[in-house]
């Protein structure tokens, strides 16, 4: 087996080398800074730095779970990471399904380009559009409000609109990019389906429930277990971006409190083991959503 091994590297050897830089890349910057899981069981003083600290097991994890703020990142999390399978999974789907029945291929084109557009703006970019648009004063839909003699609600001071708020923005920008993964899918269906269908006298909707739909589940399920390992792994830039003291007790989550407790606060074991708990519930999530899937459906991630 050794020596089969090898003579494989050796065929093949231009092929490893050009995998060598990548390989180097990511054993530097992906797992040898896990290393620094460590600070999450010491109390962590740079200037002892990590060998010379005080290690005290899981004393960080405990002081998380007592904290107040555990119930509250926890539920904020899930319910925005949530909101986002439930509304943001299905839509694409729908998106690839209705371009995938548009006959005139010039309309096609620029409806994809029209929708893939917002993917390209910066989160940063995206945020600025967001508060702007939605200023209660000088937004745009405060002034078409106004038009009709209506007022528009602050929306970005209020906790309860702001996960409504976060969720249908990244709708917006990622939709037509999430739906392009869909339409490969659609594309690689072989022609001979539809004539059979068209044959025997299928309408479009029975093409698309019982050809489009069955042929890209396989495809739908790895991306529905992907979407799940990252339960709670909530973008941290958007929302702290959005975040204020208005809506702070719905917009903060696991990534902001991290973020807040390590680089404000400088409590780096603490905010290390809140990182550390986030990534060992999001791969058994992971691991739970990928058995499911094999056990019920056949097609699973691994």
């Amino acid at each position: 087996m050794k020596n089969k091994a090898f003579a494989n590297i050796k065929r093949h050897y231009q092929l490893y080398l050009l995998l060598l830089p990548s390989a180097i890349l990511l054993f530097c910057f992906a797992y040898l800074p896990m290393f620094g899981i460590v600070i999450a069981f010491q109390k962590y003083s740079p200037a002892l730095g990590v060998m010379g600290s005080k290690f005290v097991g899981f004393a960080n994890f405990l002081q998380f779970f007592r904290s107040y703020q555990f119930g509250v990142t926890i539920k904020n999390t899930l319910l925005l990471s949530i909101y986002s399978i439930l509304v943001g999974f299905p839509l694409p789907i729908l998106l690839a399904l209705m371009c995938n029945q548009m006959k005139t291929k010039m309309f096609k084109k620029v409806f994809q380009v029209v929708t893939y557009l917002p993917h390209f703006i910066s989160t940063m970019v995206m945020c600025g559009l967001i508060l702007i648009f939605l200023s209660p004063s000088s937004g745009l839909f405060a002034n078409l409000f106004k038009l009709f003699g209506g007022t528009f609600p602050n929306l970005m001071a209020s906790a309860s609109s702001f996960k409504h708020v976060y969720v249908w923005s990244d709708i917006w920008q990622h939709l037509g990019w999430d739906s392009i993964i869909y339409l490969a899918a659609l594309a690689g269906i072989d022609p001979t389906y539809y004539e059979a269908a068209t044959v025997d006298g299928a309408t479009t909707l029975q093409k698309i429930r019982f050809i489009d739909i069955p042929m890209i589940l396989p495809t739908a399920v790895v991306l529905l277990i992907l979407r799940a390992g990252s339960i709670l792994g909530i973008g941290f830039e958007k929302v702290f971006l959005l975040q204020n003291v208005q809506n702070i007790m719905s917009s903060e989550i696991i990534s902001t409190y991290v973020y807040k407790m390590g680089m404000q606060s400088m409590q780096y074991s603490l905010s290390t083991a809140i990182g550390l708990f986030n990534t060992v519930v999001n791969v058994i999530v992971l691991l739970a959503v990928n058995i499911i899937a094999r056990k019920f459906t056949d097609n699973s991630l691994f």
